[in-house]
């Protein structure tokens, strides 16, 4: 984060974070609205209460056209594409996929694996967000 650089974290619609504690001389505690703990550095300013358009998820968009008006184009399975395109391509007729684990069309594996490098941030991460219990 860097100090006045205007609204850098909580921008989705309808969320807050919660300013937990202020017992370290230069950092305070926010929760945030995943659940996830963590450092701010004090000088940073915040405004009060929650951001706006709090039914903007519930909008139900009701067709593709609405979608693509938004800049988002039809997603395509990779085991519909021809081997060319997708590590899940080809073969005939509906047939799985053909390796052990599912894999991104850049060939990465795309489940079960971290892909990531951990950010150098991570350090003012107090406590992690909760897992979803399945």
């Amino acid at each position: 984060l860097q100090v006045g650089r205007g609204a850098q974290m909580v921008r989705s619609a309808g969320t807050s974070a919660q300013l937990l504690a202020k017992d370290h001389p230069s950092y305070v505690t926010l929760r945030l609205p995943s659940g996830e703990e963590r450092y701010v550095p004090q000088a940073c300013l915040a405004t009060i209460g929650q951001v706006g358009n709090v039914e903007h998820g519930n909008v139900k968009l009701g067709k593709a056209g609405r979608k693509r008006h938004l800049g988002i184009r039809p997603t395509v399975r990779g085991s519909a594409m021809n081997p060319n395109d997708h590590p899940h391509g080809g073969g005939e007729g509906r047939s799985p996929i053909g390796m052990a684990a599912p894999k991104t069309p850049w060939g990465q594996k795309a489940l079960g694996r971290r892909t990531r490098r951990n950010k150098a941030t991570d350090k003012f991460i107090f406590r992690r967000r909760s897992k979803k219990r399945r």
